[in-house]
C-alpha cells in the first residue's frame, strides 16, 4: 500500500481518477492461473464487473476468456480479448441475436422458451449451447438485490419449469448464485444443483459454476475449490467453468478523490469532487461503505467527516469516516477495492465528469489510460 500512496502523492492527476494497481492485479491471476492448472477449470473474466480493456493482454495471459451479458460485451470481448466468448442474456433480442452469434463461441439460455427460440440458429452456426438453471437454494444474506434464487427470480430455469425434451440440443447446464462467497456456498450451492438436475450431467459437455467465488481473497479455500472441481470432473466427464469478475481484480483499484469543501451541520460533512451515485453506485444499491485508506470507523479516531459528492441528491452520501487529523480542502482521499463494478457503472447524472482512467505500473509509474470530457457527457443524450 505504501508503493500506491507514494505514486498517488507523486501523481499530477486531476482528481477523480481510478487507479489500477497492475502488480496487485497479476498476484489475483496468479491464484487464478493456479486453480486453472490444478484443477482443469477453464476461469473466465466475466466482463460486468470489469471491462477496462486495456487490462486485457494481461488477463488473457492467465485466463481462458470471458463471459458477455450481451451484445456490446460480446463484441468487446470477442475483438480486445480473444480467446474464448460466453454469453448469457435473460431474454436475446432477434435483431441481435445473428451478431452476437458471429462474437460468441458459447450461448447460454435463461428459459426452455429462449432455447426453443434461438437454439437451434445457434447449433446451425456452430456454437455451443447452455441453459441457466435456477438451483432455487439461496445463499444470500442481506442482499436480495443480488439474490437470483430469490421469490419470483427472473434468472435461471427452476426444476417445474425444465422440459427434459431439450436435452439432446444442450451442451451445458450453467448455474451463478453466489456474490462474494467462499467456497463452503459453492459446495452447498452445487448440492443443491445436483440433486435436482444430476440426472442430465452426463449428457453435458461442460458445468459452469458461474461468479460471485471470492477466490483471490485472504482466506478462501483454495485448495478445497480445486480438489472439489477436479472430483466433479472427473465424476462426470465435464469441463467446468468458473467466470469471476471481482476476484480478478480484488483490492487491486483505486479511485482518488480530493477534497472541495467542508460544511458543519451537526457534525462535518466533507464534499468530495467524486460521487457515489455517479462513480460508486454498488454504495447506494447494495448499500455498502467502501474502505478509506487511512480511515477508522465513525468515532474510532479523532477527526469525524461524513463523506458526500457534489450532485444534487440528496442521498449522494458515502459514509461516515474518522481520522487521526482534521480534514482540510484539497486533501486526497483514497477510496480502496475500487476496480469492480465501478467504471462499468459510470453515469454522468448532473454532467457529472467521469474519473479518468490510469495504472500504476510495476516500475512505480503512474500511466494515464483514458481521460474524460464534455463530448462523453454530451453524446449520450
Amino acid at each position: 500500500m505504501e508503493k500506491v500512496i507514494k505514486a498517488i502523492e507523486g501523481a499530477s492527476l486531476r482528481t477523480p481518477y481510478y487507479l489500477i494497481d497492475i502488480e496487485r492485479l497479476k498476484e489475483n491471476l496468479r491464484i487464478l492461473r493456479r486453480v486453472r492448472e490444478e484443477s482443469g477449470a477453464k476461469i473466465l473474466l466475466a466482463q460486468k464487473a470489469f471491462s477496462m480493456y486495456s487490462a486485457y493482454p494481461i488477463i488473457r495471459e492467465y485466463l481462458d476468456g470471458t463471459t458477455a451479458s450481451g451484445l456490446y460485451e460480446a463484441r468487446l470481448g470477442k475483438e480486445e480479448f480473444g480467446k474464448e466468448t460466453h454469453v448469457f442474456s435473460p431474454a436475446y433480442r432477434d435483431d441481435e441475436f445473428d451478431e452476437i452469434l458471429s462474437y460468441a463461441d458459447d450461448v447460454v439460455f435463461n428459459s426452455v422458451k429462449q432455447v426453443d427460440k434461438f437454439a437451434k440458429r445457434a447449433k446451425i452456426a456452430g456454437k455451443s449451447v447452455g441453459l441457466r438453471i435456477n438451483p432455487e437454494f439461496s445463499t444470500q444474506e442481506g442482499h436480495a438485490i443480488y439474490d437470483p434464487c430469490a421469490p419470483f427470480s427472473r434468472l435461471g430455469a427452476t426444476e417445474k419449469n425444465f422440459d427434459e425434451r431439450i436435452i439432446p440440443i444442450l451442451d451445458g447446464l450453467h448455474f451463478h448464485t453466489l456474490c462474494e462467497q467462499n467456497f463452503d456456498d459453492l459446495r452447498r450451492t452445487f448440492s443443491a444443483f445436483e440433486s435436482k438436475f444430476g440426472k442430465y450431467f452426463k449428457n453435458m459437455k461442460w458445468l459452469n459454476f458461474g461468479g460471485g467465488h471470492h477466490i483471490t481473497r485472504d482466506g478462501y479455500d483454495v485448495d478445497g475449490l480445486i480438489a472439489f472441481v477436479k472430483d466433479v470432473r472427473n465424476k462426470y466427464g465435464v469441463e467446468v467453468y468458473l467466470e469471476p469478475g471481482e476476484a480478478v481484480v480484488l483490492n487491486a483499484g483505486y479511485l482518488v478523490s480530493s477534497v472541495l469543501e467542508i460544511i458543519n451541520n451537526g457534525k462535518d460533512v466533507a464534499i468530495l469532487d467524486t460521487s457515489a451515485a455517479c462513480h460508486m453506485p454498488d454504495v447506494i444499491e447494495m448499500p455498502y461503505r467502501p474502505p478509506v485508506y487511512g480511515s477508522g470507523e465513525d468515532n474510532e479516531k479523532m477527526y469525524n467527516a461524513r463523506f458526500g459528492g457534489p450532485t444534487c441528491l440528496a442521498g449522494d452520501i458515502i459514509g461516515d469516516y474518522s481520522f487521526d487529523k482534521e480534514l482540510n480542502e484539497g486533501d486526497k482521499i483514497v477510496f480502496m477495492d475500487m476496480a469492480l463494478y465501478t467504471m462499468v457503472k459510470n453515469n454522468t447524472f448532473n454532467g457529472m465528469a467521469l474519473p479518468s482512467i490510469a495504472t500504476l505500473e510495476q516500475n512505480g509509474d503512474v500511466k494515464i489510460v483514458k481521460e474524460f470530457g464534455y463530448d462523453d457527457f454530451k453524446s449520450r443524450l
